[in-house]
């Protein structure tokens, strides 16, 4: 499954380096499993992980950014399920 590093932290595609470490500290004190009971806390809290190490290196950001409008363009059909799907799940969990 496609994972939406933007979404995952709240952000746009256009957030700075100060927006993706603000937003990183918010979720990761959200979803640590110390501070968090919900079952699904420490996978959430991996996925915040796992975005903010991609988007918080400049060549990987880059090398994911390429790699999201190749999919968008190739594929704008399953890249609007894959959005819709995962906007309903955060919406059910939420």
């Amino acid at each position: 499954m496609h994972k939406d590093h933007y979404a995952t932290l709240g952000l746009r595609s256009s957030a700075t380096l100060a927006d993706i470490k603000k937003a990183f500290r918010q979720q990761a004190s959200l979803h640590h499993p110390d501070r968090n009971a919900a079952p699904e806390a420490p996978a959430r809290f991996r996925r915040v992980q796992e975005a903010y190490d991609v988007l918080s290196d400049p060549d990987k950001r880059k090398a994911y950014d390429d790699n999201r409008q190749r999919n968008l363009l190739d594929s704008p059909i399953d890249t609007a399920r894959v959005i819709w799907n995962d906007y309903f799940a955060r919406v059910v969990n939420a």
